[in-house]
């Protein structure tokens, strides 16, 4: 049997697949960390399954994270999206994602790709951590305080340091597969 983190063991298939998959491999591409950006905002307060589940909707509410887009929404458009079932019908939420789209057209403007500002906060490097349970994994960093003190600096909402935690674990800046885990780069070849 296939040994997972204790928090995707006998989850749903949507989960585990999310685990196997998706938590702790590198992201580089833009579109896709501004829209884990904004997914780690709608949590807050709720559980990632909660979110996970509801992946999709939000791809197709917010069209696929093209922030060129999300920045011309008009309050119809935001009045849609608050009656709209399919995700978490929070205003301030809701109004974050067009402020971040802001705020993330910015920053690409400013450093040429949102990668290379997100990816600073760590050198550019992929940290990999050796936790032998879940229940050692920290829900904020140093390195996390920075990269919400910065976000915010930069315009960005939802983005507290447990949030940004989160999300680094989200895109792969950390790997906080335990080491029993076959996620773990010391069972993959240092692969994930």
């Amino acid at each position: 049997m296939v040994q997972r983190c204790e928090w995707a063991a006998g989850k749903d298939p949507l989960y585990i697949d999310y685990h196997d998959n998706e938590w702790g491999v590198p992201v580089y591409d833009d579109k896709l960390l501004f829209e884990l950006l904004c997914l780690e905002g709608a949590q807050a307060g709720l559980s990632w399954w909660t979110i996970l589940q509801k992946r999709e909707n939000y791809q197709n509410a917010f069209d696929g994270f093209d922030a060129e887009k999300i920045i011309h929404f008009s309050e119809e458009k935001i009045q849609s999206l608050l009656e709209y079932k399919g995700i978490v019908r929070n205003k301030l939420k809701i109004q974050s994602v067009i402020t971040n789209a802001k705020a993330f057209l910015q920053i690409q403007q400013r450093y040429g790709t949102f990668s290379s500002y997100i990816w600073a906060f760590v050198d550019g490097k992929h940290i990999i951590n050796e936790w032998h349970t879940s229940k050692e994994v920290p829900v904020t960093t140093k390195i996390s305080d920075a990269m919400s003190k910065q976000l915010k600096k930069d315009g960005f909402k939802f983005v507290g340091s447990t949030i940004c935690y989160a999300y680094m674990e989200a895109v792969g800046m950390v790997n906080d597969h335990t080491i029993d885990c076959f996620c773990h780069p010391s069972h993959t070849g240092g692969g994930k």
